[in-house]
């Protein structure tokens, strides 16, 4: 039976790092997991399901949730610890997959089966994806990035005990601007796959 590999992609808005992380469990033929988490957490609830997507990757407002013996009224907070425990229980099963986001890196940190990356970009690439992806101009495509990145790293630092980007967080931080989504991801699965063999 082939080693488990799980891994654990954060990446910053218009980075390709969603594309590239689809791009690497296809190449390497493993599950995918992203905000499609939820249609499995909440299968057959599709109602709920919807409510709930608008607090995932967020934290709570402060003042409007309180803590009781170890207990939150949190949407934000409860949702996390429900994604972070799928999580936990997908990586114990044994299955092979990625995870982007949702704070997979630190979630399962220590875990020998793990290759943690973070997908970065030159602002000028990133604009242009965005504002090519979402038919956005210039500066809707600029303030959607930064609002996506400020949301990005205030959930990873509520959640994590390193910072949201900080290298020494992860196996390898990459810019995809320098190799493009495709060269990063076709480099990451050769390194992904090198970091494997020497387990």
């Amino acid at each position: 039976m082939e080693k488990q590999l799980i891994v654990a992609i954060g990446r910053e808005f218009g980075s390709g790092g969603h594309e590239i992380g689809e791009r690497i469990a296809k190449q390497l033929n493993i599950s995918f997991v992203d905000r499609s988490m939820l249609d499995e957490m909440f299968s057959g609830n599709g109602k709920h399901k919807e409510q709930i997507e608008k607090y995932e990757e967020d934290v709570a407002k402060p003042f409007l949730h309180k803590h009781v013996r170890g207990f939150t009224n949190s949407i934000e907070e409860n949702l996390a610890e429900a994604q972070f425990e799928y999580i936990r229980e997908k990586a114990a099963s044994g299955e092979s997959f990625v995870i982007v986001g949702r704070c997979g890196e630190a979630v399962l940190r220590g875990n020998e089966n793990l290759v943690s990356v973070f997908v970065l970009g030159d602002m000028y690439d990133k604009i242009h994806r965005v504002m090519d992806k979402y038919s956005l101009p210039e500066r809707d495509a600029i303030e959607k990035i930064n609002r996506h990145d400020r949301k990005r790293k205030r959930y990873h630092n509520t959640y994590s005990d390193f910072k949201w980007g900080d290298s020494r967080g992860y196996d390898l931080c990459i810019n995809s601007s320098k190799l493009g989504v495709r060269g990063t991801a076709e480099m990451l699965c050769k390194y992904i796959e090198d970091v494997r063999e020497r387990k």
